[in-house]
């Protein structure tokens, strides 16, 4: 039996999501939907984080508009990535579209992940058996003859305290916490790149949604934010602070300009390295995503690289896997170490398919690119492996519906949906 310390408040509840990231913040919605009480602990004061992985795929719209929250997503700030181009023979070059996908939505959306989860958090915050937790983080399991049983926790100011539950599952990301503390095994593949996340100003007459830059010294994406580009720059696998000491952060927009002569006039716009964050790119997977008690999901259970963009969707896709497997287990009070292993079964061959194409991108494309073997910038046409690309439509249409649908889709389950509100009645006057 588990016993609060002296001095150490116990807490309980039949759910309890640890990181309030789109994954915990979609999973506790649902179950809350469904009557289950849940608690998500978010370690955080708030949903603000630079450089947070800000797509939504379609999959998520499509979730999104079954869950009645498509016209307030409407209404966050947002562009639309329909298509991706490649600077070539000095013009730009479609290189893949999402106009064939299948599914109402054929775009991903760009939008601030603080204001996707701003939103999730108002719409679960309706629900009764919801609550949020800000300013908590989980530091250790508990245990209970070999049952994980919940978590110890600290507080913004220093208190602990410990809060037990049916089920915890771990959604804190790919450092989590609780997956060290559960001792469960990993499995990684090495990566050969980390990345640069900095922002630039963006101009109208710059070009529209996603621009990949190649360059003798740079590979880059650059996203269109609206009023600013959101780029990512590919550097080779641990050479950050070495760079960091010996080069200027003005070299890093002078190289990309070469490729991208529209950045011309912003070459200066990025002047302190404090500006330019980085990301340790990792590639990984839980051989087993639980344990009696705990169930791992998203990031924690398998770190994702950012080729694509598709980390966020597949820890979405999860999170609904987990609330239709597990949501009539928790109502009846017995959720067994079987039930997890079916969440797991059902997201592990999405996951597996995605995290393979990842490794050809790193050792085809990535590798020789970071290492200056690829120059895209020094044709002065379209490169025959592209011709050959747009013109056999299998290989023009399988990675755009892998990046915007994955293996399967998951759909909210009949519990969780609400209709769109209808819109106003207009009638004419007089």
């Amino acid at each position: 039996m588990v016993v609060a310390r002296e001095g150490c408040p116990m807490e309980s509840t039949t759910c309890l999501v640890v990181g309030g990231g789109p994954a915990g913040m979609i999973l506790g919605l649902l179950l809350a939907r469904a009557g289950i009480d849940v608690m998500v602990l978010e370690k955080h004061g708030d949903f603000l984080r630079d450089f947070r992985g800000d797509t939504v795929h379609p999959t998520t719209l499509e979730l999104l508009d079954e869950l009645g929250l498509r016209e307030e997503f409407a209404k966050l700030p947002q562009r639309r990535l329909n298509s991706v181009a490649l600077p070539i023979g000095g013009r730009m070059q479609t290189l893949a579209t999402f106009e064939h996908i299948p599914g109402r939505f054929k775009y991903i959306a760009m939008v601030p992940q603080w204001d996707l989860l701003d939103l999730l958090a108002h719409a679960a915050d309706t629900e009764p058996a919801f609550r949020l937790r800000m300013n908590t983080e989980a530091t250790d399991l508990l245990r209970e003859s070999g049952r994980v049983t919940g978590v110890r926790y600290r507080t913004e100011d220093g208190a602990t305290g410990e809060i037990r539950a049916d089920l915890t599952v771990a959604c804190d990301g790919r450092t989590s916490t609780l997956r060290a503390a559960a001792g469960l095994r990993v499995r990684d593949w090495p990566t050969p790149f980390d990345v640069w996340w900095t922002r630039i100003p963006r101009n109208d007459t710059d070009p529209a949604g996603a621009v990949p830059v190649l360059t003798a010294d740079r590979v880059a994406i650059m996203l269109d934010r609206g009023d600013y580009w959101q780029c990512a720059i590919l550097i080779a696998k641990g050479i950050d602070s070495t760079v960091r000491q010996r080069e200027p952060v003005t070299d890093i927009l002078r190289q990309m300009a070469a490729a991208v002569p529209w950045l011309t006039d912003r070459v200066d716009a990025v002047q302190s390295w404090d500006e330019v964050k980085l990301l340790d790119v990792k590639l990984d997977r839980l051989e087993r995503w639980h344990l009696d008690g705990l169930l791992c999901i998203g990031d924690a259970a398998h770190a994702m690289s950012p080729v694509g963009g598709v980390g966020i969707n597949l820890a979405v896709q999860d999170a609904v896997a987990a609330a239709r497997i597990l949501a009539p287990k928790l109502i009846s009070g017995k959720v067994e170490e079987s039930d997890l292993a079916r969440v797991q079964r059902r997201r592990s061959i999405p996951t597996a398919v995605i995290q393979s194409m990842q490794r050809i991108a790193h050792a085809r494309g990535i590798a020789p690119a970071v290492s200056g073997k690829i120059n895209v910038s020094n044709f002065d046409s379209t490169p025959m492996v592209l011709r050959v690309f747009r013109r056999i439509p299998i290989l023009r249409s399988l990675p755009p519906y892998l990046v915007a649908r994955g293996v399967f889709v998951e759909h909210a389950p009949e519990f969780a949906r609400r209709p769109v509100p209808p819109a106003p009645m207009v009638t004419e006057s007089g």
